[in-house]
């Protein structure tokens, strides 16, 4: 699933931490971020604040920053990896990127399934389906199982099948009903396609909303951040479209996650281990909520995020995402076998 990349340079940019002494101090923490969001910098800003410690970040799509870790080995100077989708996070831990992590404080605050030995969640979102209100209703769409009706033909929109996030919900999908049954689901959703899959999960709200197609799976922060845009157009387009939190009756709400893990060869662990506790401390999870609209992994924080209170609550899927990884490698294949691409 890690597409192959070739870095001109990898010993330059190697040699080019190495040789500044800035670099490897212990006030300096290299961070190599998969997220790319503005509301982040003054997460890292308060950080800074708090322990003295200069946060400076590469950035880069998570296959991108996974494949220059390795590329680099030894000498990368990385000491922590974040990224915004689980399936990257246990790419990255297959592949023996992350160092184990003894931490009270951190498996304390973050529940069991939100974390491993290696890496730990810091933020939430779900995975809800949105409908148009014109064209269907809510008992329409009850389940992701609801998706493959037959009654749905010619009304789905979705993103690229092999993209990250459809590669988890499929593999909670395999965790949840099996290999066979899983796969049948998959066939219906091809089947119910309004067009090929392409965009992003805002491509798809989008598409929803004008009645390109009638419903669509979606991460709940980019609805989030539509419902509260500065731009009358796009709370507009909102405003035609119901939200269903499915399998509420059954399994719960899939969730996605952002999290990282401190990198094997860093050479600042303990400032790295530092940052990760800063991370689900109140203040910073507030961050993730009131920046980025996504949900507290610590369960004990509350939030004041009008978007967020405008959803409404739900049960989520409790199931650990340590299971979810093991299906990821088979929805791949699933989703190819199927034509889903």
């Amino acid at each position: 699933m890690l597409k192959p990349i070739t870095w001109a340079m990898p010993a330059l940019f190697t040699a080019l931490f190495a040789a500044s002494p800035a670099l490897t101090d212990d006030k300096v923490l290299n961070l190599y971020s998969a997220r790319h969001y503005q509301a982040d910098e003054a997460l890292y800003g308060n950080f800074t604040k708090q322990t003295g410690i200069q946060i400076n970040r590469i950035e880069g799509k998570a296959h991108e920053l996974i494949e220059r870790i390795r590329t680099e080995g030894a000498n990368s100077p990385a000491d922590i990896f974040i990224t915004a989708d689980a399936a990257s996070l246990v790419i990255a831990d297959a592949g023996g990127m992350f160092a184990p992590v003894k931490s009270k404080l951190l498996e304390a605050r973050i529940p069991a399934h939100l974390r491993s030995d290696t890496w730990f969640s810091f933020s939430t979102r779900a995975r809800m389906i949105i409908y148009n209100k014109r064209k269907l209703k809510a008992e329409d769409v009850p389940t992701y199982e609801s998706l493959a009706d037959p009654k749905l033909k010619g009304m789905l929109c979705s993103i690229p099948g092999g993209h990250i996030y459809n590669l988890a919900l499929v593999a909670t999908q395999i965790a949840h009903n099996g290999d066979a049954k899983a796969e049948e689901w998959a066939k219906g959703l091809v089947a119910n396609l309004a067009r090929s899959p392409r965009g992003g999960d805002t491509d798809q709200i989008r598409s929803v909303a004008i009645g390109e197609c009638a419903v669509a799976v979606s991460n709940s922060y980019y609805l989030a951040r539509m419902m509260g845009s500065d731009k009358v157009e796009e709370r507009n387009l909102t405003k035609r479209l119901g939200v269903v939190w499915p399998n509420q009756g059954s399994y719960g709400t899939h969730i996605n996650v952002s999290g990282g893990g401190v990198v094997k060869t860093s050479k600042n662990r303990e400032a790295a281990i530092k940052f990760l506790e800063y991370l689900v401390s109140d203040d910073a999870q507030r961050y993730f909520a009131n920046g980025n609209n996504e949900w507290p992994a610590v369960p004990s924080v509350k939030v004041d995020n009008e978007e967020l209170a405008e959803l409404g609550s739900f049960q989520a899927d409790q199931l650990p995402l340590s299971n979810m990884a093991k299906h990821l490698g088979n929805a791949q294949k699933m989703l190819d076998r199927v034509g889903y691409r």
